[in-house]
């Protein structure tokens, strides 16, 4: 009996210290993901009506999915973006504008009873969600998974000068950098090749420049020296990004 009320104490112990450290996890996580949930959920609407309603012209279909997509669309305009799409709320709050135009548009087809209007309108909507999609997508998920570690160390290791996390951070993003140097557009990207090798082999200088940095002797210097080298290798990450704009 002893040995049992022992045993539940630690299991709570256990729980209580856990807790805390996996909720923040999970923040992160979220912080570090680039994905909107209210976006992707909305997908499953926008597919119907672009795979299945659109190409029958399905006008009745089209009109009775008016509510769901409003619905969708109320979503995502009132969705927030996690932290590591903050540089992309400015392309983002275009393309939601240009979404709730578009389903504007939309409205007003059913009303109007036009079935060519409607699927003119279906067709709008459908590409002014898939702009809505590549806002905020990388063009390669070698690009996405370099930025979720650049994310942290840009904006929290450096400033608050965590030196182990940090050193962990540089490490991962010269493996990030590495499978970046091997990756290869798609061949929609093809045209923007030479403009991306040259933006990743000076995003891939400024990682070894980093690496440097972090090897220096000279400790007392080192706080400002790191910023200076982190801001270069964001700077040059924003470059890369801009070639897909």
């Amino acid at each position: 009996m002893i040995f049992s009320r022992i045993a539940l104490l630690m299991l709570l112990l256990v729980t209580i210290a856990i807790s805390p450290l996996s909720g923040q996890d999970t923040a992160s996580s979220r912080e570090t993901t680039a994905r909107v949930p209210e976006l992707d959920e909305f997908h499953t609407v926008i597919a119907r009506l672009w795979h299945d309603a659109w190409p029958k012209k399905d006008t009745a279909t089209l009109a009775q999915m008016l509510p769901e997509i409003q619905k969708g669309a109320a979503r995502v305009t009132e969705a927030a973006l996690p932290g590591i799409l903050r540089e992309k709320k400015e392309a983002w709050d275009a393309g939601v504008k240009k979404l709730n135009e578009a389903v504007a548009e939309y409205a007003k087809a059913v009303e109007s009873g036009n079935s060519e209007r409607l699927l003119s309108a279906a067709e709008q909507l459908h590409m002014r969600y898939e702009g809505l999609v590549r806002a905020i997508r990388p063009a390669l998920k070698e690009i996405d998974e370099f930025h979720s570690v650049l994310y942290l160390l840009y904006h929290y290791y450096v400033p608050q000068y965590d030196l182990p996390n940090i050193q962990q951070a540089t490490g991962k993003l010269t493996e990030t950098m590495a499978a970046l140097e091997k990756a290869t557009l798609p061949q929609r990207l093809a045209g923007k090749s030479e403009a991306f090798n040259k933006a990743r082999e000076q995003l891939a200088e400024s990682v070894a420049a980093l690496n440097r940095t972090l090897k220096t002797e000279d400790e007392a210097g080192l706080k400002d020296s790191l910023k200076g080298a982190v801001d270069a290798v964001h700077g040059k990450y924003l470059a890369l990004e801009k070639v897909f704009e």
